[in-house]
């Protein structure tokens, strides 16, 4: 039996957050987010055509995504496991994380991603947004 995956927009007990997403084509929206998802899976959950090949395991650095500055020192220092990720990625700066690794609080309720063109599949139409 195949478990279904609830978006945030279906948990009637859990805060609404907001989450500014800036896409490659100039593009941006508001998702529906709430505490404890990942920025990853929010993207997903939206239709963001969003690499991830892991899937959220922090393996791949397929889910690159740019936080500015006023909202970096509000989340978590990354790991080192995602600063490895990150060195691997050519075009990162000190503004680049993985969005797997990224959790919503209440404290990043406005939270502002850009997400980077490396992690959107390039075959996809991103209709997001």
């Amino acid at each position: 039996m195949q478990q279904r995956v609830s978006h945030p927009a279906d948990e009637a007990d859990t805060p609404d957050l907001r989450l500014r997403v800036l896409l490659p084509n100039g593009g941006q929206f508001e998702p529906p987010a709430a505490v404890g998802y990942r920025v990853m899976e929010l993207l997903r959950f939206s239709g963001v055509p969003i690499k991830a090949e892991c899937g959220g395991a922090c393996v791949c650095s397929t889910c690159h995504v740019r936080i500015p500055g006023a909202w970096r020192d509000l989340l978590p220092p990354p790991s080192d496991e995602e600063l490895a990720k990150l060195d691997e990625i050519p075009t990162a700066d000190e503004s680049s994380r993985l969005a797997c690794q990224l959790v919503m609080t209440e404290e990043l309720d406005g939270l502002e991603v850009e997400v980077q063109p490396d992690s959107i599949i390039l075959q996809s139409n991103c209709m997001a947004g």
